[in-house]
């Protein structure tokens, strides 16, 4: 059944569909860095709330502050950085177009050493040269692939910060539950178990995006998550035995 299917995948007017389509850019790492950023930060207000004994309103008005302002401030720092991204790509491609205005022969020169390192040779060698230096935008394009290491589909920046804030207010939203709708059992206790299944959920998601073992992917975000969790519970069970 599998093999069918990628035989059907793979049939020329499949390609051919599939190649035309423009390439999406996966925002899977926003939404993974902010979804457990969400629930550590969280998790961490409830901790030290709690060893503070301060009372379920105040925890859930402390977590939401913190929800709000640490996911706005999160999403800008990805938004800036993205657009950073984009704006040297930018950069970049102008100077690789100024180079072939100035120095044509000595691009075409970079390209054909480009692909002799790949093992083309004679005609074909010559022939690859030609093709990608007669089109101006793949030639740019193929600079900055090649020389540079750079990808020119990058990222749209408000897309990121929109799937980083998302993530980090839908996540960090898991640790305030129990003081939200209060449960008949210790709201820590619970507050630290759901946190540890989304954890959970985060890394099982991630490897079923990925096409990695769900459980091992799981495991491996609830270990790093709930180290930077405990981390944070540890710090604040220190500062509260200082002041």
């Amino acid at each position: 059944m599998e093999n069918e299917k990628l035989l059907a995948e793979h049939r020329p007017e499949a390609v051919r569909a599939r190649l035309a389509g423009a390439p999406r850019r996966s925002y899977l790492g926003d939404v993974v860095l902010g979804a457990i950023d969400g629930c550590v930060t969280t998790f961490a207000v409830v901790a030290g709330a709690t060893g503070a004994a301060f009372s379920g309103s105040v925890i859930v008005i402390l977590g939401v502050a913190n929800l709000v302002a640490d996911g706005f401030s999160m999403a800008v720092a990805n938004y800036q950085g993205t657009k950073t991204e984009r704006e040297s790509l930018a950069r970049v491609a102008r100077e690789e177009r100024e180079h072939i205005r100035i120095v044509p022969e000595g691009e075409r020169e970079e390209i054909r050493q480009i692909f002799a390192r790949k093992g083309f040779s004679g005609r074909t060698l010559e022939d690859i040269v030609a093709v990608i230096t007669k089109d101006p935008d793949l030639w740019v394009d193929t600079m900055l692939t090649e020389e540079r290491g750079l990808q020119p589909k990058d990222a749209d920046p408000m897309r990121a910060a929109a799937a980083t804030f998302a993530a980090f207010a839908a996540a960090g939203l898991v640790p305030l539950l129990p003081y939200i709708a209060p449960m008949p059992m210790d709201s820590f206790t619970l507050s630290a178990a759901i946190t540890a299944a989304a954890f959970f959920g985060i890394g099982v998601t991630r490897g079923l995006v990925l096409g990695r073992p769900a459980l091992r992917a799981g495991l491996e975000t609830l270990a790093t998550g709930g180290a930077a969790a405990a981390l944070a519970f540890a710090i604040a069970a220190l500062l509260r035995s200082l002041f």
